[in-house]
């Protein structure tokens, strides 16, 4: 299991400045909330003195009733004080971790497909939800509430040494002592609460993968092997559960017994005066109470050691997160030309493990405004090719252009809309239809979205809707045929209106007539652009300008498709008279 370093101060530092500047205002309220607090609980015990001295002496009541008016007020504006501050505390430190959740968030997306590939869904929601929220209190209150504390605790000791230097000095080394058992204790729990956020990010990794794979489980009998691999996560996570609850009781434990020996000490110097008459019954009193409210200071300085240790193996893993480089870089910004673009491979090589390469020496050049046939059996590094023209990895060798541009010198949002891909996987998310075509992009016109929807073919459909674009549309695509997924799909490629359209088997889970319907909208739609369709069928590549043959990552013919179908000789006039399903899956 791996271990925790210590985080340093300056990370701390960093954190809070990076992520508390922009709520100055807000801070200092909070700072004033917490002052006044303390202020009015150093002020309670001296009333209560002043009410049992001037009760024992027997004189006038109306002292005490001005006595007990005032501890009644100082209780209740205590009381609000008290809620004012956890209320803007608790606002400080969500606004902290939304803002913190929000770059990390960004940052996953922005990694390369190498790193989500290496990480389940399930343990990077963990990052950035479970480890975000235990910096919630670090981030609300943390350093302001540690500061109060400890001035509440050095106002007290000031105050017990004016009593005389012996309450003060037996109190200091109270003091003294209990902060120096609960930070020993911490030193021994701060490792475990950072295996147990690690082993909490596998266990969820593992349940949102198999949760999202229901369907392929149930359907292949695995679900007997699902529920042992849950059950082995657990008992590893027990016992990891079980040393951070028994650092946390040792933490909670040594507090109960410091508190014990205070008192004792408390008791022990005030029979001591008390019996010499130095101090009176109110001073005994006091004496005890500040005691007694002693306890509560150190004992939030001992669960903001806990959260701090909580903090610890969060900030560990956030930083290591943040830290991870893609291994995609962003280009310079080179643009990309306007219009259909032409595509060259230079000598491209490329495999998703060092020793194991799946393209070798790809060497082609598509004109720009033609239609590329892209052909292969499973596993020949068709969709690999894709991938590389949209920088989801970078070729180990070799130059890949878009009308002459290097696309790693290309911003990666303007390569990405310049270049639009459909795939056999379609991702509806919830949220309107608007949201799903237009990717929650306000500058696109509604008028533009129903031309396209028209455009497709999807007219009918439209119109049938009850709202129109704001209509619901469920996560999965819940509602919608095959089909219909399949033409929202290109209706969002369309919209970017990219140079380059790349159809990956696009078409392959359309019925018959809604794939006519696509064909003749291909057929319009891809005017004035480059395409690349990559088909095990023949209809789907009846279109095509060129033909290109992959054969384990090497190419094995490209040419022009009437010419290659002419010719007896070609792989492609072979497929054409064997059958090409046959031949390619």
């Amino acid at each position: 299991m791996k271990r925790f370093s210590k985080i340093p101060v300056g990370e701390y530092s960093r954190l809070l400045k990076q992520y508390l500047q922009s709520q100055r205002k807000s801070i200092i309220w909070l700072s004033v909330l917490l002052l006044s607090g303390i202020l009015l609980q150093l002020v309670h015990p001296q009333i209560i003195r002043y009410f049992i001295d001037t009760a024992q002496s027997q004189g006038s009541m109306e002292p005490l009733w001005y006595a007990a008016l005032l501890f009644l007020g100082a209780t209740l504006v205590q009381q609000l004080v008290s809620v004012a501050a956890a209320y803007v505390g608790e606002n400080v430190g969500w606004v902290a971790t939304n803002q913190l959740r929000g770059d990390v968030a960004a940052h996953c997306l922005k990694l390369d497909m190498s790193f989500h590939k290496s990480h389940t869904s399930g343990a990077i929601i963990e990052r950035v939800d479970g480890d975000i929220n235990n910096l919630a209190n670090f981030f609300s209150n943390f350093v302001i509430s540690l500061l109060s504390n400890l001035v509440l605790v050095f106002g007290m000791l000031v105050l017990l040494f004016r009593e005389g230097w012996q309450i003060g000095t037996g109190m200091l080394a109270f003091v003294v002592f209990a902060l120096l058992s609960i930070n020993y204790i911490r030193k021994f729990a701060v490792p475990h609460w950072g295996q147990l956020r690690q082993m909490s990010a596998k266990f969820f990794g593992f349940l949102g993968e198999h949760l999202e794979g229901t369907e392929d489980t149930r359907a292949n009998g695995a679900t007997g092997y699902v529920i042992r691999r849950f059950h082995a996560l657990l008992r590893e996570w027990l016992p990891l559960r079980v040393k951070a609850f028994m650092g946390w009781a040792a933490m909670w434990i040594t507090t109960i017994v410091v508190f014990t020996i205070g008192n004792a000490v408390a008791f022990a110097v005030c029979a001591y005066l008390w019996s010499k008459g130095s101090i009176t019954l109110g001073t005994v009193y006091m004496v005890f109470y500040y005691t007694e409210l002693m306890a509560k200071p150190i004992e939030k300085i001992r669960t903001q050691m806990e959260d701090l240790q909580k903090a610890d193996a969060s900030i560990t893993r956030v930083r290591e997160l943040l830290q991870t480089q893609s291994a995609v870089q962003d280009g310079i910004g080179a643009p990309i030309a306007s219009g259909a673009l032409s595509v060259t491979f230079d000598k491209v090589s490329f495999g998703y493990e060092d020793n194991r390469a799946i393209l070798h020496e790809v060497d082609f050049h598509l004109e720009k405004g033609k239609v590329l046939g892209l052909l292969g059996r499973t596993g020949s590094g068709k969709t690999t090719t894709a991938r590389l023209l949209l920088r989801f990895y970078d070729p180990l060798q070799g130059t890949i252009l878009l009308e002459g541009t290097d696309v790693k010198k290309a911003k990666l949002h303007e390569l990405r809309k310049r270049v639009g891909m459909v795939t056999q996987t379609i991702e509806i998310f919830q949220g309107t239809i608007r949201d799903n075509l237009t990717f929650f992009d306000e500058k696109v016109e509604d008028a533009r979205v129903i031309a396209v929807l028209e455009e497709l073919g999807m007219g009918a459909w439209y119109r049938s809707l009850p709202n129109g674009l704001d209509t619901q549309l469920e996560s999965g695509g819940g509602g919608l045929s095959a089909g219909e997924a399949q033409l929202l799909s290109f209706a969002r490629v369309f919209l970017a209106d990219p140079g380059l359209v790349i159809l990956d088997e696009a078409s392959s889970r359309l019925d018959p007539a809604t794939e006519q319907r696509i064909e003749r909208a291909i057929g319009r739609l891809l005017q004035d652009r480059t395409c690349i369709i990559i088909a095990h069928r023949l209809a789907t590549i009846e279109r095509a300008d060129r033909i290109m043959v992959l054969d384990n990552g090497r190419i094995a013919e490209y040419g022009d498709r009437k010419a290659l179908a002419a010719d007896p000789s070609s792989a492609y006039s072979r497929l054409l008279e064997t059958g090409m399903e046959e031949l390619l899956v």
